[in-house]
């Protein structure tokens, strides 16, 4: 699984016109799931990020995390993070996981991050057309491989 957290003030996804979710201070985190995934990647992806320390401190440094400063999540599934570019100008999506594979993936992501914040987190829709709107805080994103974990 590869996550791309973005430190956001503000952060919407919209489908069809309607507004499906939306968080004020908080993480935009958009997750692509590949096919040698498993929940053990959840698990450990889940806790990385909600552990994250990026919010500033009083002493302007990074030093907080969403518990801290009462931040919020906002996951997008986006399986173009496991684009290949490295033949042509068009990218395979070959790595990216099936529908099959990612939907149970996706929503146990979900349920994880709920669990490990101790909140609901907000969600766009798995394989919708979204529009997703941000206001990166810093700015700061962070790019996480949970295959890279050493």
């Amino acid at each position: 699984m590869i996550v791309v957290i973005q430190r956001v003030t503000q952060a919407s996804v919209t489908i069809d016109e309607r507004v499906k979710g939306q968080i004020g201070t908080g993480f935009l985190v958009l997750l692509g799931i590949t096919h040698t995934d498993t929940r053990d990647d959840v698990g450990w992806l889940s806790r990385k990020i909600v552990s994250m320390r990026v919010f500033n401190d009083a002493d302007g440094k990074m030093n907080l995390d969403l518990a801290a400063v009462e931040g919020n999540i906002l996951l997008i599934s986006q399986f173009t993070l496991h684009a290949s570019t490295k033949k042509g100008n068009r990218p395979s999506f070959i790595e990216a996981a099936r529908p099959e594979v990612a939907i149970p993936l996706y929503e146990a992501m979900i349920a994880q991050l709920t669990m490990d914040l101790g909140k609901p987190i907000q969600t766009g829709e798995f394989g919708a057309d979204m529009k997703v709107s941000l206001l990166n805080d810093g700015p700061v994103t962070i790019v996480i491989d949970s295959k890279n974990r050493i």
